[in-house]
């Protein structure tokens, strides 16, 4: 086998994906140790820059924990600890990562001053207490009601970062300076937190007091390998899930945010290596930390939000590190969506928006320079406004443009106006759509030549709905559909125009623009080269749509051949790659170069016309808020149908939900089928896809039709209302609706 692609009859390479797995060793699989990098930071001291104001009350507050009064009450429950506001807090500029750059990084790319030679670590305590010998020493503890061990242990373990090093370093004398272990024994920091809320409340104090301890140390240079171990753990310590905790929490998290790139990078790996479950656990106190700094249930408990503006921005960026560590892995520890705080659903995204569009460079902190921690929904909102602005401008500027003219303006001139014939479909559609380039920012309104139908938003479904299953046809050539995979891919033909392809990607944009979901079926690695690069570049000699691609993105797509007219194709993969045998040590290039060449070359020009159509009506800053699974679910919606969460959210109108005949319609309805639901769905809102809100959404509409019991039931889709006459019996409504539902396309006006 050389450096050559031999593309047969069927389109595609002989050696399809399941033999290329079956070829190659694991080590073809390593996934590159890169990161979204973070962005360097002023010389932020952590707690030195005004430790003495910062700290002023912990003194005091040390102080009132030992006098404080409290019964020990349970000594198995979790204590409830007071702890005083500190009001006496020094602003530190916000921490903040511009996602405008979107730089990656590894420790081989590192810039040279993150090369700073390591400092030497300081000896450690030996210290020879096992995970067996906390055990015993807890047991013994229950069961004498003598904890004087165990707080000897918590109090001394967490009394500085040595001694935490000291108790829960693998090698005290290995010095475990690597990315790929931390050097941590994971086991026995888990079984010392999961002990720790189970013990009396002067232990829980101690470990407090400790950190404080810890926090306050002073420090010149850079931090030290087992300062990282120590930050490590004490990310992962529980009582930070406690309100009481959080001024203490605030300042930890305060410190890892201002560490450089370099310790950042050490963190973000090890944090690769935390277990599932305690990945989650310190994932989930970040952000309840920042949804309850953002709307406190008891505001008393923090000191006042101008004394602590940099809670959020260092929770955020340590948030950041999770979530960087969480993409190196394949299949990642948890779900990205993981990530978001639907609190962010309620505070004023568009001012945060153009913050970040003004200041994205500066200091000023925006959560959108976090995208990972806004919902899907509240991106929506983003786009949707955004959308909105720029359609107001665009016809504001239609309607200056006719007055400094002097000619009479009209409404249509605020719409993008396309008129199709049905049997003209695509054709008329790609004409209206180059005639009208500059309108593609207005609010769509679609005509059918010869039908009376005024669009209220349902033709405008049915529209997207008969040109991409019309497109998307086999024997329309521009698309092959994959069995295996359940999706389509474009196809590698070359020809003399691409506009059609340009058509596909415009329909995207519209529909996302317009805020309609799409039955496509394009395979996620689609969406990651529709957003390689998020903006169009200003070059207009700028390669487009390519991206990163590895043999997982081509198992979404293969392995199925397709046709290419019959006639078996040479491709050299590289210069002379014919003359090239592929052997053991060139195999993972030639793996590589197979992958880019099936996912982006072969099919370039059909892309890259596709990649232009999507972004003349979406281009806008907001869509480097996105991930490529969420541009997905903007085009395609959810395919998920809950009917039972529409029977929930739906409205009525001459009924109600009691009413015989509205359980008959949800007594069918539930019982239909996966297709029958589709197509009722269809019948009623001119889509059968889920909005990226849920079925609550829909807005959903059942009114009573005062028409003969002989009539169908009548939607209106532009208001996804179903018109339902009183049927009198399950069967006779099972019977129409099925018939209406099955017969719902083309529109009318009696």
């Amino acid at each position: 086998m050389n450096h050559l692609v031999h593309i047969s009859s069927k389109g595609m390479p002989k050696l399809d994906a399941s033999q290329l797995v079956m070829s190659l060793q694991s080590n073809v699989y390593h996934l590159p140790k890169k990161y979204n990098c973070l962005p360097r930071q002023p010389n932020l001291h952590g707690l030195e820059e005004g430790a003495k104001n910062q700290f002023s009350t912990f003194s005091n507050f040390i102080t009132t924990i030992n006098q404080k009064k409290e019964g020990i009450g349970n000594r198995n429950s979790p204590t409830q600890l007071v702890i005083p506001n500190i009001k006496n807090g020094r602003d530190l500029p916000a921490l903040c990562l511009d996602v405008r750059q979107k730089k990656r990084m590894s420790m081989d790319t590192l810039p040279q001053e993150l090369k700073a030679p390591i400092p030497p670590e300081p000896s450690l305590p030996i210290r020879t207490k096992t995970v067996k010998d906390f055990q015993d020493d807890m047991e013994k503890s229950k069961a004498s009601g003598d904890w004087k061990a165990v707080h000897n242990f918590y109090s001394t373990t967490f009394d500085s970062f040595l001694e935490i090093n000291a108790a829960f370093k693998k090698d005290t004398n290995s010095p475990f300076n690597t990315i790929e272990d931390s050097g941590i024994d994971a086991k026995f920091v888990n079984v010392v937190y999961d002990a720790l809320l189970n013990t009396p409340q002067d232990v829980q104090k101690s470990v407090l007091k400790g950190i404080i301890n810890g926090l306050l140390q002073e420090w010149t240079g850079p931090r030290t390998k087992d300062d990282l171990r120590a930050y490590c753990i004490l990310l992962q310590n529980p009582q930070f899930s406690n309100t009481s905790t959080y001024v203490i929490y605030a300042h930890l998290l305060r410190q890892i945010a201002a560490l450089t790139e370099a310790d950042h990078h050490f963190l973000v790996h090890w944090s690769k290596k935390i277990s599932q479950k305690r990945f989650k656990q310190v994932v989930d106190r970040l952000l309840q930390f920042i949804s309850l700094r953002l709307f406190p249930a008891k505001p008393e408990e923090f000191p006042p939000m101008v004394k602590c503006t940099w809670w959020i921005p260092s929770a955020t960026k340590v948030l950041s590190l999770f979530n960087a560590a969480n993409s190196l892995i394949s299949p990642p520890i948890i779900s990205y969506t993981d990530f978001y705080n639907s609190t962010l659903d309620h505070i004023d995204l568009m001012e945060e928006y153009h913050n970040w569009q003004c200041y994205g460079n500066s200091h000023r902190f925006s959560f959108c320079q976090y995208p990972f921690i806004i919902s899907i929904a509240a991106k929506k909102v983003i786009i949707q406004r955004d959308s909105e602005q720029q359609m107001i401008s665009i016809a504001r500027q239609s309607l200056v443009d006719k007055v400094s003219r002097r000619q009479k303006p009209d409404m249509n001139m605020l719409f993008l106006n396309v008129k199709v014939r049905r049997t003209h479909l695509v054709s008329d559609s790609l004409d209206e759509l180059a005639r009208k380039k500059a309108d593609l920012k207005k609010k769509l309104k679609v005509t059918f030549v010869g039908e009376a139908g005024l669009d209220m938003g349902g033709l405008t479904k049915e529209w997207f709905l008969l040109l991409i299953r019309q497109i998307f046809h086999p024997d329309y050539g521009m698309f092959t559909y994959h069995k295996d995979s359940q999706c389509h891919w474009f196809s590698s033909f070359k020809c003399d125009n691409y506009s059609e392809f340009r058509l596909v990607g415009a329909l995207m944009g519209l529909a996302v623009y317009n805020s309609i979901t799409l039955d496509i079926r394009f395979p996620p690695c689609c969406y990651k080269k529709l957003l390689s690069p998020p903006i169009v570049p200003c070059d207009h000699n700028a390669l487009v749509g390519i991206c990163g691609v590895t043999l997982d993105d081509l198992f979404q797509i293969m392995p199925v051949f397709q046709e290419e007219f019959g006639v078996i194709k040479s491709y050299n993969l590289k210069p002379n790659g014919d003359k090239i045998p592929v052997t053991n040590r060139n195999r993972k290039e030639y793996v590589q170069l197979y992958v880019d060449f099936l996912l982006n070359r072969s099919i370039y020009k059909q892309f890259a016309a596709f990649y232009y159509g999507f972004h003349s009506v979406c281009a806008s800053y907001a869509l480097l808020l996105l991930r490529p699974e969420e541009v997905e679910i903007l085009v395609c919606g959810s395919p998920e149908l809950d009917m039972s969460a529409l029977q929930r959210s739906t409205q009525y109108e001459g009924y109600q939900k009691t009413d015989l005949t509205i359980r008959y319609f949800w007594d069918v309805v539930l019982g239909f089928s996966p297709d029958l639901q589709k197509k009722l769905l269809h019948f009623a809102t001119g889509s059968d896809r889920v909005p990226v809100g849920g079925m609550a959404d829909l807005n959903f509409k059942i009114s009573r039709s005062e028409t003969s019991t002989n009539w169908l039931p009548v939607a209106h889709t532009c208001f996804n209302q179903l018109c339902l006459p009183p049927y009198k019996n399950k069967k006779e409504l099972r019977q129409k609706l099925i018939i209406g539902i099955s017969n719902a396309e083309g529109f009318g006006l009696e």
